[in-house]
């Protein structure tokens, strides 16, 4: 029986985790079948914590995550549905490569030897080689061949291109781009390598401090939010709706703005559509933050 086919390939609704120090809050966002969702943020802001979640890898204290409409992400035939690349590859350093179809292989039921061999020789693998004595784009490398070899549905990745060279990230991107040439398809990859959701994503979920800042389509990302940079005061009715002002001992300043507040700044600021990476740092300030300590 085909599986079914829905709006949402996740559902996260609420969802709330406490780790330590470190909290994810009233997290709510669904990441859309048939596209490519960035999720994007600064170090710590809770990219990684959100995806073990969605995969099950650890309890959420408040609130519901499903997948393909189902709540149960541990059962078998979701698990089949889900292809995984995390930082840490899922199996043990002692093991060959060419052993691992015999091990891993065996968790899922639509498990393709012969895909995963052909994904070795195309990533340039080697078989023979021990886990532990690979280098990180190889890791990596595998880890893709793993979540392919069973036909996924769904390939989620979690800081896939960390420490790879820009030969190894642009194969990265062609693996993403025909996996997404079969309509059903959904890809959920974290990055904090703010490029790589221009190149690839459809959608981006940014992350500050545990809590979504914005949640939508990428080229709306763009229109909504402008950049205002100049020097000496700042118009103080612009303040509360200004996210992340930054001031350098100059006196020089810029934040960032809903692209409809423009209206209180004078012909002697400049106002520039801002970048994807412009509203990743900037909402990594809460709004209205005045933070003189650090340069433009």
């Amino acid at each position: 029986m085909e599986p079914t086919v829905t709006e949402n390939a996740v559902a996260i609704r609420s969802v709330s985790k406490r780790r330590g120090t470190f909290a994810l809050r009233d997290v709510d966002v669904s990441i859309p079948t048939g596209f490519v969702t960035g999720l994007v943020g600064p170090n710590g802001a809770g990219k990684t914590t959100l995806v073990k979640a969605i995969l099950g890898l650890i309890d959420v204290d408040r609130g519901s995550i499903a997948l393909f409409g189902d709540r149960a992400p541990a059962d078998p035939e979701t698990r089949d549905r889900i292809g995984v690349v995390l930082d840490q590859i899922t199996a043990a350093p002692e093991w060959r490569v060419e052993s691992i179809g015999r091990k891993v292989g065996l968790l899922y039921g639509r498990w393709d030897d012969r895909r995963f061999h052909e994904l070795l020789d195309r990533f340039a693998v080697p078989r023979a080689n021990r886990i532990g004595a690979l280098s990180r784009g190889q890791t990596v490398k595998l880890s893709l061949a793993m979540a392919l070899a069973h036909a996924p549905q769904l390939l989620v990745l979690d800081e896939p291109s960390s420490g790879l060279d820009p030969v190894a990230r642009r194969e990265l991107a062609d693996v993403i781009r025909e996996f997404m040439i079969e309509p059903d398809h959904t890809v959920l990859f974290s990055t904090h390598i703010t490029s790589e959701l221009d190149d690839l994503a459809d959608h981006v979920v940014v992350m500050s401090r545990g809590e979504v800042a914005y949640a939508g389509v990428l080229d709306d990302l763009h229109e909504q939010f402008a950049v205002v940079r100049g020097a000496g005061g700042f118009p103080p009715a612009a303040l509360p709706s200004t996210i992340g002002l930054r001031r350098d001992t100059s006196g020089r300043w810029e934040g960032l703005i809903r692209a409809e507040d423009t209206r209180w700044f004078g012909p002697e600021v400049v106002i520039d559509q801002a970048s994807t990476d412009d509203v990743v740092v900037h909402l990594a300030e809460p709004a209205g933050t005045d933070r003189k300590d650090i340069s433009a």
